[in-house]
């Protein structure tokens, strides 16, 4: 069972990831929004994760490539692709935003 999910901003100029943690049938927050390209968001998540020691290595490296996926996607697409086609890319996940 999946026990984190992200919640993503789709923005012309940025791209805001923040990670909930599933705790049943419910999401709880687990992290703010930190943005790419105006803050190394990358650097913010992998400092969060790793703030909080009951997550384990091979969660936080998932969580990361993930994010890293996410922000690529963005930097490769986000200017020619949609909030919509960005849901398609990653339906397991919530998205909001300005496209």
């Amino acid at each position: 069972m999946q026990k984190f999910t992200f919640r993503i901003l789709w923005l012309d100029n940025n791209v805001a990831i923040a990670i909930d943690h599933i705790v049943g049938q419910n999401t709880s927050p687990l992290t703010s929004y930190f943005f790419w390209p105006r803050n190394d968001a990358w650097e913010q998540l992998k400092t969060e994760l790793d703030s909080k020691p009951w997550i384990s290595e091979g969660e936080k490296i998932e969580l990361l490539n993930k994010a890293t996926e996410i922000i690529n996607f963005w930097q490769e697409k986000g200017k020619k692709h949609t909030l919509n086609k960005a849901q398609e890319k990653f339906p397991e996940f919530t998205f909001s935003g300005s496209n």
